[in-house]
């Protein structure tokens, strides 16, 4: 009997096993189908198709055909088309006949002109996601629109309850300068941060207070968080941090940096504070680096032992990972693929030290397309013509400094010393790529 039993679970694990397989097979080649459709159909770089292809799959173009033809029946654009889908790929999955058409056409009943439909759904694709309440967000969206190019909000004919909240909100955010780009996400989402009154108010006025500026993206972050948390839990957020050794002041100053980390919950900030201590840091040390980067308090714990695992995999000391937190905290937040690439190109292929990458680990944050590869060039040309003899130049003076003082130093110099101006050229021509 327990030999039967047994060998009908092994079935069982073998039927799961392949429907798996089979299931994630199909996967793979609805997403590789995808981002060829993307490709050709949209003209989207690989990488973008990817990118979308994570969000939407299909395994045919029937469907993802007959929405771009409707689209474009109604007077969208390529270009328009193009930023809709990027925006909003799960349009490509709705039906073309029985979902969108129909959004389509009730709201070409509503405008005077199909430039006007075209540019508001360009603007905010998302609205198409709407049923019910397509058309109270379409007015909304178009009313927010007109009111940033006239200027005129009394004319506004707002709708009632929250959308009317919202509405007024969102209106008062643009009246303080937060950026069009910035309003139109909160207008199809719930954001609970832009409801209300007397609390969007107040917290408004908090927000504004403490010094935020409303043209960034931090100023929406700083208003979630502050109407989100009641008085009660905020100080209590603020006692988590007393308790590590922080000042009151020290936190608000935090908060200016990165609100979200007033969001944490008390296990998450204390065990990362220790987590960091096992990086080799002193309280006062960690306190230091958080005051710097708060944003090291939202990193995971796994992630941050990694990192420096990783960093010592590569030959740093413990010492050596230690001084580059403190000296760049971001440091701990880097993925491990790309600390390796940067690693294996300055040390290995460069030649400089692993204690010259500890004492400017700032080298690991730049871009190696847009500032280390360039120069290195430079560097490697120079050295092939044996215009450098001595030993390779410290990393802070090819790599830490700015471009202008890179380019005086190792090719504006030149015209200096009387060289071949196409030597100038040819550098200049490696620095730049062309």
């Amino acid at each position: 009997m327990y030999s039967l039993i047994l060998r009908g679970r092994r079935l069982q694990k073998c039927r799961l096993s392949l429907n798996l397989t089979s299931f994630s097979s199909a996967a793979r080649k609805g997403q590789s189908f995808t981002v060829s459709y993307l490709v050709a159909s949209l003209g989207f770089t690989p990488k973008l198709a990817e990118s979308i292809s994570k969000k939407v799959s299909f395994n045919n173009k029937c469907n993802p055909d007959s929405v771009l033809s409707l689209l474009r029946t109604h007077g969208f654009t390529d270009s328009q088309i193009s930023t809709i889908i990027t925006d909003y790929p799960l349009l490509l999955t709705l039906d073309a006949d029985k979902s969108l058409a129909p959004k389509l056409q009730a709201l070409q009943s509503k405008v005077s002109s199909p430039s006007e439909l075209t540019e508001t759904i360009s603007k905010v694709p998302k609205i198409l996601s709407k049923d019910r309440s397509l058309s109270v967000y379409y007015d909304f969206v178009k009313e927010v629109m007109e009111a940033d190019k006239s200027s005129k909000v009394e004319t506004l004919s707002p709708q009632r309850g929250k959308q009317e909240n919202k509405l007024r909100n969102v209106l008062a955010l643009r009246d303080l300068g937060v950026p069009q780009r910035l309003l139109f996400p909160l207008m199809i989402s719930e954001c609970p941060h832009v409801c209300g009154k007397e609390t969007f108010q107040e917290s408004l006025k908090k927000v504004l207070e403490m010094g935020f500026d409303p043209t960034t993206p931090k100023f929406l972050e700083a208003l979630r968080v502050v109407k989100g948390l009641n008085k009660e839990a905020m100080e209590e957020k603020v006692n988590v941090y007393k308790r590590l050794g922080f000042a009151v002041e020290d936190v608000w100053v935090m908060f200016k940096k990165f609100p979200t980390f007033l969001t944490l919950s008390e296990r998450k900030i204390t065990l990362n504070f220790e987590t960091m201590r096992k990086c080799g840091l002193l309280e006062e040390e960690v306190r230091l680096v958080v005051k710097r980067f708060p944003q090291c308090i939202g990193v995971s714990e796994k992630n941050i032992l990694n990192s420096v695992e990783t960093f010592i995999g590569l030959g740093f000391s413990r010492e050596d990972v230690a001084m580059m937190v403190k000296r760049l905290p971001p440091c701990i937040g880097y993925s491990v693929e790309t600390v390796k690439k940067k690693i294996e190109f300055v040390v290995k292929e460069m030649g400089w030290t692993l204690k010259a990458v500890a004492s400017y680990p700032q080298v690991l944050g730049y871009s190696m397309e847009k500032r280390m590869v360039p120069r290195c060039n430079v560097i490697k040309a120079l050295i092939a013509k044996g215009l450098i003899r001595s030993e390779l130049p410290p990393v802070s003076t090819v790599l830490v400094c700015t471009d202008q003082d890179f380019l005086k130093r190792y090719v504006r110099k030149h015209y200096d010393d009387d060289d071949d101006e196409e030597l100038v050229a040819e550098l200049m021509g490696i620095f730049t790529g062309e």
